[in-house]
């Protein structure tokens, strides 16, 4: 059985290099089989000075010669260099110069028709934009890589794809092309054994497989076997249930089609992007930006990698926003965006939302919390510039900051308030636990004394019923002319008084003890002394008699307290 082997035909890889003269830079593309000679040539029209008088300067190799092919220098894709020319005087210039640099500066409309799709695509470029990069954009909204598009339209001048639309010789300001793919040649068949198609491969190619990589061409489109155009994966997946895991999708494959410079897309719901947006401090409020993909669109691809992926939007997105996205490519997707914006939006955005047309997204709707309602402030459509993206960011960003000035005057007056009536609540309860504590410490003491009045009473009381209880167990008091032994104590108290009475000699003198009790100095408190010789009569023994204790006929006896 014959086999057959395919071999792709190469392209010549193309070097990127970036000229620096004096307060200019000139952009340019060129196959690496050109020669520096070739480049001066270039510069001499871009920057109307005679080659002879330039010095390219900036090789890696040091300086080369204008014979010099570029390929042998083994550059890298992009390069910088720059042009001396030290027999011109800076000031110099011709009105050559200044034309070419006004054209560049000129903004040339591009009709583009789409001869298979029947689409005409209206595109401005500004005049410093090669040939090159109009094709790449194209291959970016028609899926046709630059190698197999077929142009029509082009002047006989634009010979070159490194050259500028300025000097191509395109009509200004409108100029009207076609595009489609070109029809590859029917492979010839030998008649032998063994079949073979060959299509030569040229030296160079790393670089057009790299570029067809960041178009999304899959390997069959860049071998020339795919009957269709690229095959992307959605930038969401449909009927996800979870939204924070849509979002994670649909930011991996952002960043893989447009890079990793893009702006912060919020992982979680639109609810919880609305609430990290509107409802916290007034000084920490941001706008909320709502960016709806369409895949199907022709505008998305140049929305996201030419504005989106801006480094100054990106930069203010970031500063200023809460960026939420969301992929209406597929009509669920799309139905359950409408639901959500209906909750927290109101019907009128919902509306407004379906009034675009599937050409009009990818949309940026800006959006503003308010008091009682979120207001939309702005719908950015997907046929706009970096700098009228810009100017309409800033000019949300000026209505939100004043409206914002507002919310932080109220809030901080309402703070002041809420200060003050807290500073008031808190004066007025710490005064009612003043007088709380006081109350109760007025309440403990009353009670407190209360206590011990009660205390008091009782131990006089006691005292009293011992006192009387001892009172009434005293034998009775002998009488004078009693024919047994009679003792006469004369008693002093601590207050002067006396206490006299006559006891019999055989008396105890617990008998004594009793009788001082009696009369209110208990035997625990108080000690019954002799005057002279001083004794200590309480520390006899209470079962002796007065006699034993020689308190005969008479004696005076004083109390004291003891200690």
């Amino acid at each position: 059985i014959p086999s057959t082997r395919h071999i792709v035909e190469r392209q010549p890889r193309m070097i990127n290099f970036r000229v620096e003269y004096r307060q200019r830079s000139v952009e340019l593309v060129l196959e690496e089989s050109r020669t520096v000679g070739e480049i001066k040539g270039i510069l001499q029209t871009e920057l109307g000075i005679p080659a002879s008088k330039m010095h390219l300067k900036g090789w890696k190799s040091g300086d080369v010669s204008d014979t010099t092919v570029l390929r042998s220098l083994h550059l890298p894709k992009n390069n910088s260099l720059y042009v001396l020319t030290p027999d011109i005087a800076p000031t110099a210039s011709t009105s050559k110069n200044s034309a070419l640099q006004d054209s560049l500066n000129q903004n040339f409309l591009l009709v583009i028709s789409h001869r298979e799709a029947q689409r005409d695509y209206s595109l401005n470029f500004p005049g410093s934009k090669t040939i090159q990069e109009v094709k790449r954009n194209i291959s970016d909204l028609t899926n046709i890589p630059v190698r197999h598009q077929q142009w029509e339209g082009w002047p006989a001048s634009a010979s070159d794809d490194s050259m500028t639309l300025a000097l191509s010789g395109i009509s200004y300001p409108c100029h009207h092309l076609s595009v489609c793919r070109r029809s590859s040649p029917a492979n010839a068949q030998e008649p032998t054994e063994e079949c073979t198609d060959v299509h030569m491969i040229s030296d160079s190619e790393g670089d057009d497989f790299e570029d067809a990589s960041e178009f999304g061409v899959d390997d069959s489109e860049m071998f020339g076997m795919g009957t269709t155009g690229c095959r992307k994966s959605p930038m969401m997946p449909e009927n996800s249930e979870n939204e924070a895991d849509a979002l994670l999708h649909f930011t991996a494959e952002f960043s893989s089609r447009y890079g990793e410079t893009h702006p912060m897309f919020y992982i979680g719901s639109l609810e919880a992007a609305s609430q990290e947006a509107f409802y916290g401090k007034a000084r920490d409020r941001k706008l909320l930006a709502i960016y709806l993909h369409n895949d199907d669109s022709v505008l998305s691809n140049v929305f996201c990698s030419q504005m989106m992926c801006a480094d100054s939007i990106v930069s203010y997105l970031s500063q200023n926003f809460i960026t939420w996205a969301w992929d209406v490519t597929k009509e669920a997707n799309k139905a359950r965006l409408l639901t959500m914006c209906t909750r927290h939006f109101g019907s009128v955005v919902t509306q407004t939302i379906r009034t675009y047309k599937t050409d009009q997204f990818p949309l940026l709707l800006i959006v503003m919390g308010k008091r009682t309602s979120n207001e939309v402030l702005n719908v950015i459509q997907g046929n706009t510039t970096v700098d009228e993206l810009m100017m309409r960011l800033m000019g949300a960003m000026e209505i939100f900051t004043a409206q914002q000035q507002e919310d932080i005057k109220d809030e901080d007056e309402r703070e002041a308030r809420e200060m003050v009536k807290r500073e008031q609540d808190e004066a007025y309860r710490l005064s009612l636990e003043a007088d709380r504590k006081k109350r109760e410490a007025q309440e403990r003491e009353e009670a407190e004394q209360v206590r011990l009045e009660q205390m008091r009473k009782e131990q006089e009381e006691e005292k009293e019923a011992i006192r009387l209880s001892l009172e009434q167990a005293l034998p009775p008091e002998p009488d004078e002319e009693s024919v047994e032994q009679i003792s006469k104590l004369r008693i002093r108290t601590p207050s002067g008084e006396f206490l006299e009475r006559r006891f019999l000699g055989s008396c105890q003198l617990q008998v004594l003890f009793d009788f001082v009790a009696s009369k209110g100095f208990p035997f625990e408190g108080f000690k019954i002394l002799t005057t002279f010789p001083r004794r200590n009569i309480t520390q006899l023994d209470p079962g002796s008699t007065l006699l034993e204790a020689k308190l005969f006929p008479q004696e005076t006896l004083f109390l004291e307290a003891k200690e």
